[in-house]
């Protein structure tokens, strides 16, 4: 015969007669502050009032009062011990029902007062509701003693079915609010995985957009510099080497891009072959936005000849913009503004406050991440959040050159 089930047993039973309390749970009442801070005096007040009852049934009784006054303290302190130690309050309880009956009149149906008796329900009714299945188990027999040993034999199976009950109704109310944490903690998990895969993901993207850029001009400057000596003509044998040297290290430098595309690029997402976008695309990408319902204008400054990766994030920002609006603002007007200054880009999209509801929910995605990585990637800055008059504002400022986003 195995021994872990002896093991469990024992170790259960002294859990339940002199072990530690379970950690106390948070108070239904701090939903409602305004209620929780009277909790405590009307506590002690019902305390007060079970206790001058007791008192009152143990006098008429016929018993002594230091022994009333012993009995009515017994009755109520296991109820008082309730709260923040269920098993002390269980413990206490057994033994008011096994001392607590003496002289009780023999007419009487029950042995106990009726504090008693109703307070080691509602006792028992917290308890089992607290504690694991092995100690539940000792709770309820050593809850059955009392019963056997002072309950008149007509009256037993009412109670005996009344803890089975209890105990029952306990058990699977804990385990469904285990349940139910045990799923709200997963959920949570989830929910935090998925937003940090999000991210990773995002930045990924970036990566290979980046490194689509980078290594176009890369590739300018190794066939450059290896063609250089040809077109310039009789060059020195110093200068002719530079050239080498500089094809040589673009060349390098281009195959580490390509290698950490590999290792970017999952085999199911397949080779990016669509030119990437830039700030002469904008007027394309409003006017598909116009067609698909969005009243959205666009301020476009005139620029000189932009950075690809500053074009291709300011392109990326301004889409990430109107696809928020039509979101989360249906019907608002957009304004996209784009201005180029001698060291940096400045771009903006806003909208009026919505004319309707939004449908989607008000849960907050990763667009945002996104946007904030793009400008942050370049040395720029990002900021967004709702206007005045209600609207809302992304703001991008990007620079030319990584160092130049004070000026």
């Amino acid at each position: 015969m195995s021994r872990q089930p002896i093991a469990v047993t024992l170790g259960a039973l002294r859990q339940t007669l002199w072990g530690l309390d379970a950690p106390p749970e948070r108070s239904v009442l701090a939903r409602w502050p305004r209620l929780a801070r009277y909790a405590a005096p009307v506590g002690l007040l019902a305390a007060l009032g079970l206790f001058l009852i007791t008192l009152t049934v143990e006098s008429e009784w016929g018993l002594p009062t230091p022994v009333a006054l012993l009995f009515a303290a017994m009755t109520v302190a296991p109820l008082l011990a309730l709260p923040r130690f269920p098993l002390l309050a269980w413990r206490l309880t057994v033994v008011a029902l096994l001392v607590c009956t003496f002289n009780a009149p023999a007419d009487q149906a029950w042995p106990w007062t009726p504090p008693l008796a109703l307070g080691s329900v509602a006792v028992l009714a917290v308890v089992v509701a607290r504690v694991d299945r092995p100690v539940l188990a000792w709770v309820v027999a050593i809850s059955t003693v009392p019963v056997f040993t002072l309950v008149h034999p007509d009256n037993r199976v009412p109670v005996l079915l009344l803890f089975g009950a209890l105990a029952i109704v306990g058990d699977l109310y804990r385990h469904n609010r285990l349940s139910r944490r045990a799923l709200a903690a997963q959920t949570e998990l989830s929910e935090r995985e998925q937003e940090r895969r999000a991210v990773l993901e995002e930045r990924t993207r970036i990566a290979r957009e980046l490194h689509d850029v980078v290594a176009h001009h890369m590739s300018l400057i190794a066939v450059q510099a290896e063609t250089a000596p040809y077109r310039l003509g009789d060059v020195p044998a110093p200068a002719a080497a530079e050239f080498v040297a500089i094809a040589g290290s673009a060349r390098d430098a281009l195959t580490d891009m390509r290698r950490l595309l590999g290792v970017l690029r999952s085999e199911a997402s397949g080779p990016q072959t669509t030119p990437q976008p830039d700030l002469a695309d904008l007027g394309a990408m409003v006017d598909a936005a116009r067609r698909a319902g969005l009243p959205v204008t666009l301020e476009a400054g005139p620029s000189g000849p932009v950075p690809a990766p500053v074009g291709l994030a300011a392109y990326r920002i301004v889409q990430e913009g109107l696809a928020n609006a039509a979101r989360h603002a249906p019907g608002a007007a957009v304004r996209v503004t784009v201005r180029s200054g001698p060291s940096g880009l400045g771009v903006r999209v806003d909208n009026s406050p919505p004319d309707v509801r939004p449908t989607v929910d008000g849960s907050p995605g990763h667009g945002l991440t996104g946007m904030r990585e793009r400008a942050t990637s370049l040395g720029g800055t990002f900021t967004a959040g709702p206007l005045p008059n209600g609207g809302y504002a992304v703001v991008a400022e990007l620079p030319y050159e990584v160092g130049s986003a004070d000026a």
